[in-house]
């Protein structure tokens, strides 16, 4: 599943267009873009014919296809992985020459500033225990106050218990002789003075607990306002101080030490470097070697397609300095049409006819290498007959032993040797309409329309003997 497409093996492409002139496209029934359309159908189908100007005679797909031929295609790939950690070890050679550069323009204030936060130590966290202490100090000062003055009420010189007490004490010596009088008094007072007693010894008590060093709020409140004036001065929280104290540190230990980081980095590059420049040279000497192989196989073919005269050539550059992910050559393909003449690229030298068959003698050699699966040769007989014409269509049946090849045909000697048929014919359906009809032809068929290619509108027996011979020497 690619592209959000679903797959289960079979591929269907379609595309519809509406009266009003619009197109809407699909694979697999899920609508996709023109442009996804367009690339699926490159992986699939190979269209060949006498204007083409894709597939082969595209210079940017030679050094893959030379790859291919060659069986290089691994060593290609390990090459673009050779390149990628090159390339990254150069980049952390820049990087750490852009860290360093910048650390020593602000060596000066990142190392007094290190030094202030290291002398502050601030911890992740601290802020906040700090403004809870300091909460909970502010509100102990204000009720320890209160607290203090109630116990001095009830126990200082102005304390009225000692004279509630003697009072007491009087009031029992006289409660025996009116005890219908007193006893509930002194009863009372006496419970009053209990009472007060708990009073005062609670009292007591919450002092002791609220006891604290007022030098201790002070401290506390002077490292509160010293983290938060640095956190002011360097922007960041205060729980963020400890780390870019860190940070800080290490900008000045890469400072200090970034000279022999930096000569470790710069040997790795160049170690990298060295690896890519031995793959690359190496590759590139295949290379070479199945570019030789190829122009051999290519103009093997190319006498029994009448161009005994011509010269294909793999055009082969290399510069050592060009590092890329596909190494440093530069591979076109070109062709010469006659001796004397100045090779340059097919769509430009060769003619209509010589540019089908060169493209021909090309895909044989390459054979499944490199290929679609489908291949569409579209009237590359044109223009030729005879023994070229024969040849042309042997090496389409060779072809169509590795992929599957469809092409279109005047030449009863290329129709002969293809395994199935399909007859394309444009009829009148209404007066003012004509459709074109495209229809399977059975076996018994298929001398007759191979005749009629070689006759014309009037089939001859003699045509009709052709065809069968053809179609025996193609069996």
């Amino acid at each position: 599943r690619v592209n959000d497409v679903d797959d289960d093996g079979d591929v269907i492409l379609r595309r519809i267009q509406t009266s009003d002139g619009r197109t809407r496209a699909f694979v697999n029934d899920q609508p996709v873009s023109a442009g996804l359309l367009r690339q699926a159908g490159r992986l699939l189908v190979e269209i060949h014919g006498q204007h083409d100007d894709r597939a082969l005679v595209d210079p940017e797909s030679h050094r893959a296809l030379i790859d291919d031929f060659g069986g290089l295609s691994g060593e290609a790939e390990k090459l673009a992985a050779a390149h990628g950690a090159f390339k990254s070890a150069e980049k952390a050679v820049i990087e750490h020459e852009r860290r360093i550069e910048a650390a020593r323009s602000e060596a000066d204030y990142l190392r007094s500033s290190a030094e202030e936060l290291s002398a502050l130590q601030p911890q992740p966290g601290e802020e906040e225990d700090l403004a809870a202490r300091r909460t909970d100090m502010m509100q102990v000062e204000k009720i320890a106050g209160d607290l203090n003055e109630a116990f001095e009420t009830l126990s200082g010189s102005a304390s009225p218990i000692p004279e509630l007490a003697s009072l007491l004490r009087r009031l029992e010596r006289k409660s025996d002789q009116v005890p219908q009088l007193l006893a509930q008094p002194v009863r009372t007072l006496a419970e009053a003075l209990d009472q007060l007693e708990e009073t005062r010894s609670g009292l007591e008590s919450a002092l002791r607990e609220t006891e604290f060093d007022p030098r201790e709020l002070e401290s506390v409140e002077e490292r509160l306002f010293a983290l938060r004036a640095a956190s002011r001065k360097y922007s960041v929280p205060v729980d963020e101080l400890e780390a870019l104290c860190q940070r800080m540190k290490a900008d000045l230990t890469d400072l200090d030490a970034g000279e022999d980081k930096l000569a470790a980095l710069l040997e790795a590059a160049k170690t990298a470097r060295a690896s890519y420049d031995r793959a690359a040279a190496s590759l590139s000497a295949r290379r070479a070697n199945a570019a030789k192989a190829l122009e051999k196989a290519v103009e093997a073919e190319l006498p029994d397609l009448k161009l005994e005269r011509a010269r294909f050539i793999v055009e082969m550059s290399s510069d050592p300095d060009m590092r890329t992910r596909t190494g440093i050559d530069q591979l076109d393909f070109l062709v010469q049409t006659n001796p004397g003449t100045r090779p340059g690229p097919m769509m430009k030298v060769a003619s209509g006819g010589e540019l089908s068959r060169f493209l021909l003698a090309l895909k044989v050699s390459l054979a499944d290498k490199g290929s679609a699966p489908t291949l569409v040769f579209d009237e590359i007989d044109t223009g030729v007959g005879g023994a070229v014409a024969e040849a042309i269509g042997v090496r389409l049946a060779r072809l169509a032993g590795n992929v599957q090849v469809l092409t279109v045909t005047h030449a009863p000697q290329v129709a002969a040797r293809a395994e199935g048929h399909f007859l394309i014919a444009k009829e009148a359906t209404q007066p003012d309409r004509v459709a074109t009809r495209v229809q399977r032809i059975d076996n018994d068929h298929r001398s007759e329309e191979i005749a009629r290619m070689l006759a014309g509108s009037v089939i001859t027996e003699e045509a009709r003997a052709a065809a069968r011979r053809l179609l025996t020497a193609a069996e």
